[in-house]
């Protein structure tokens, strides 16, 4: 396929892309039909038909992608007539080309551009996890350093962080910290929460924060009564992810944190050095 071509469908097919509210991104199937040279309506619906099938058979809601909707239209005398029409997602789209006859130039630059739409879309979701995560981990990582300080504060020693911390990961986990880590399979010179999963940074977090709270404001001054009140709070949140459908130790391990970091810190790099894409 010619530069030129590709460079033209490439416009028509952006062209077209419009975004909801919300700011997912769709195309309309009357336009979708014309862009792929089907001269009937009918026989696109077939094609739509066909698309919903392979839509419902990936486990994906066919409502999520394929939307009904009515748009009036001029005619010749003035007037205006409501038509049927489909709002698509770009995986939408993405089935639709498939489904279609890959001879045609358009259609086969259709199957091309839409996956690698999707391929990207799914990039980015990726990578907004993975911050997400990163994120998480830095944020434990700042609040247990808040509890270790407040615990030398209120106790007076540093040693009776590590021996807390273990008891609220029982506590969370119903197995120790050794337990998880032979689970996890997680080096011994390496923290636990370098390889928790979002879900679970957040909810050690959230406990550590509670138990932060409370020996401030109640004056607790000794391991035992932290340790408790540590205890106490994971318990409860251990409680609501069970009552949610979430078993803190049977998730799987995440990747290991730092890997997360270096290969989100050379794609930027990487970006950085060529900031208008592919070069040379």
């Amino acid at each position: 396929m010619e530069n030129e071509l590709v460079h033209a469908l490439t416009a028509s097919f952006e062209g077209h892309a419009q975004e909801t509210e919300n700011g997912v991104e769709y195309w309309l199937a009357r336009d979708l039909q014309h862009l792929l040279e089907y001269a009937k309506w009918n026989n696109f619906l077939n094609v739509i038909s066909k698309a919903k099938t392979a839509c419902e058979t990936s486990g994906h809601e066919i409502a999520d992608h394929f939307a009904d909707i009515g748009k009036m239209v001029e005619l010749g005398s003035g007037s205006q007539r409501e038509i049927a029409d489909v709002m698509l997602t770009r995986y939408a789209c993405y089935l639709i080309a498939q489904n279609g006859d890959p001879g045609k130039q358009q259609i086969a630059f259709a199957q091309t551009y839409f996956a690698m739409q999707t391929r990207k879309a799914e990039l980015i979701e990726q990578r907004l996890l993975e911050v997400e995560r990163i994120s998480a981990r830095k944020k434990l990582s700042a609040t247990e350093k808040e509890l270790s300080e407040v615990i030398y504060e209120q106790t007076g020693g540093n040693r009776n962080f590590a021996l807390i911390r273990g008891k609220g990961d029982q506590a969370l986990f119903g197995k120790n910290t050794r337990a998880m880590k032979a689970r996890w399979r997680v080096p011994a010179s390496r923290p636990l929460a370098d390889f928790a999963p979002t879900i679970i940074l957040k909810a050690k977090d959230f406990a550590t924060e509670i138990t932060i709270h409370n020996t401030r404001e109640n004056s607790l001054n000794s391991e035992p009564q932290i340790s408790r009140e540590h205890v106490t709070n994971n318990q409860a949140v251990r409680n609501t992810l069970l009552e949610r459908g979430i078993r803190p130790e049977s998730l799987p391990p995440a990747e290991d944190v730092k890997k997360v970091e270096r290969r989100l810190a050379s794609a930027e790099k990487k970006a950085l050095q060529h900031p208008h894409g592919l070069e040379e």
